[in-house]
């Protein structure tokens, strides 16, 4: 099943949320392992590289997933209502910190005029130095953003645990894989 149902999350759905949990763990990671290195690491230079790569793509992959969820609706929450407004509140939270970390992402580098290679493949061209002191002031803000964003990634894991182990419900398991339709006669 490719598709969301009703019940169920799909697996492009799926996919898309797993690679991108990935991806943003990596890159805290990455980013919070690369800013204490020093000029004469080998990885100095490498380490910016794939962490805006990564970031750029990650970009990609999060405008394709909210236009697949525009698409291709989600599964009903499920859960006290005050469990399901937390969780609608969480994700547009996660979804704006996500795109204010990309957005200040992008103006570290290219404040002084310089695109943002993707891994040789192509270049996302800068917008020049748009408020002074453009790249501390977005270093500060990315920075503050990610450890806020790692926060409630965390909150979103244990809250996916709390349904699985104590309300013992399909929350967690409709986003490991999809479930089974059945024809309505439970067959």
């Amino acid at each position: 099943m490719l598709r969301n149902s009703q019940s169920s999350f799909g697996w492009i759905s799926i996919s898309i949320h797993w690679v991108s949990a990935v991806a943003i763990i990596g890159l805290f990671i990455l980013g919070w392992w690369m800013v204490d290195l020093t000029y004469y690491s080998p990885y100095y230079q490498t380490a910016p590289l794939w962490h805006t790569s990564i970031g750029i793509l990650l970009v990609i992959l999060t405008v394709a997933r909210l236009v697949w969820r525009k698409l291709n609706p989600s599964p009903a929450a499920t859960g006290a209502k005050w469990e399901t407004i937390s969780a609608v509140i969480a994700h547009i939270a996660m979804y704006l910190l996500l795109f204010g970390i990309f957005f200040s992402g992008y103006l570290i580098p290219t404040a002084d005029g310089r695109g943002i290679e993707v891994f040789n493949w192509f270049v996302v061209p800068s917008m020049g130095e748009l408020i002074d002191h453009q790249g501390t002031t977005s270093g500060d803000f990315h920075r503050w953003a990610a450890y806020i964003l790692m926060g409630l990634v965390v909150i979103h894991a244990l809250a996916a645990l709390k349904h699985h182990f104590i309300n013992k419900d399909t929350t967690l398991r409709r986003m490991l894989k999809p479930a089974k339709e059945t024809n309505g006669d439970g067959k």
